[in-house]
Parts: C-alpha cells; sequence; structure tokens
C-alpha cells in the first residue's frame, strides 16, 4: 500500500518552484492552474523526493461550472501517491496540455475524457474518439448531454 503524500506539504514545494501554479490544496489533493500544469507534473516526476513515474488514473469530472482532470500519481521507486487536479473554465473549447510525454498510460485516458467530456488535450500525439465514432455529435458524460 502507497503512502498518501499531504498536499499542503507538495503544494507548499510547488510553490516556492512555479509562483501562482497552485490554486488549492488539502490534507490529499494538489490544484493546479492548467497553465501550469505540464511543468509542475514534469517537476514531479523528475524531482528526487517525488518521482512519479507512474500515472495510475487520470478522470475528467463535470461540475457544471467548471471542469475537473483528476491524476492520480504514483511513485513506485518511493512507495507513496498524490492527487493533482486542474480544472477548466466554461462549456466550449476545454483545452489541457496533454502528459502523454510524460506517462504514455495517459494515452487512452486522454483519448477517453476527450471523447466522452470534451476536453481537448494539446500536444497530444493520436487525440481522436476512443469509444464512439468521429462524427458523433457531444459527449455523453456532460451533465448537460442529452
Amino acid at each position: 500500500m502507497t503512502v498518501a503524500l499531504k498536499g499542503e506539504d507538495v503544494a507548499k514545494k510547488l510553490g516556492e518552484v512555479f509562483p501562482g501554479a497552485v490554486v488549492a490544496s488539502d490534507k490529499v489533493v494538489v490544484v493546479v492552474d492548467s497553465q501550469h500544469l505540464y511543468k509542475v507534473a514534469e517537476y514531479l516526476k523528475n524531482t528526487t523526493g517525488f518521482e512519479f513515474d507512474y500515472l495510475a488514473n487520470l478522470a475528467a469530472v463535470d461540475y457544471v461550472d467548471y471542469f475537473e482532470v483528476v491524476y492520480h500519481l504514483t511513485s513506485l521507486k518511493n512507495n507513496h501517491s498524490l492527487v493533482l487536479k486542474t480544472r477548466c473554465y466554461g462549456r466550449e473549447k476545454l483545452t489541457v496540455p496533454s502528459v502523454y510525454s510524460l506517462w504514455q498510460t495517459a494515452d487512452y485516458q486522454e483519448r477517453e475524457a476527450f471523447d466522452l467530456m470534451g476536453i481537448t488535450f494539446t500536444g497530444h500525439p493520436n487525440l481522436k474518439r476512443l469509444f464512439l465514432w468521429e462524427g458523433f455529435e457531444g459527449h455523453p458524460q456532460r451533465r448537460d448531454y442529452l
């Protein structure tokens, strides 16, 4: 079983390295501004002491006022984990930087969020629908999908 790092402690360190990147944090979660997401994720993967070498899960959540992309990161080397989140506001043209180049496990997970929620992951090498056919209207996991 992995040990969850304290979100507040990680947020404090990230705030020192990336001023303005951290939007919120609590005991478990760190929320970062989407413009800083890639650099923060790269730092969490490559920095000694963090070394989050595995993206266990990526999911998107529709809160009506905003969308959240949730990353469950694990360090196999250090046996610890962290929940990293970022937010997209509005209902149209939602974009988040892809983390595929850091963790290839993001490939299908980003495609799933794109297909079912309509979030575009900029920099993804093969961002196309995963479950639904090209030309399908809408994104069926959104709260406003009819």
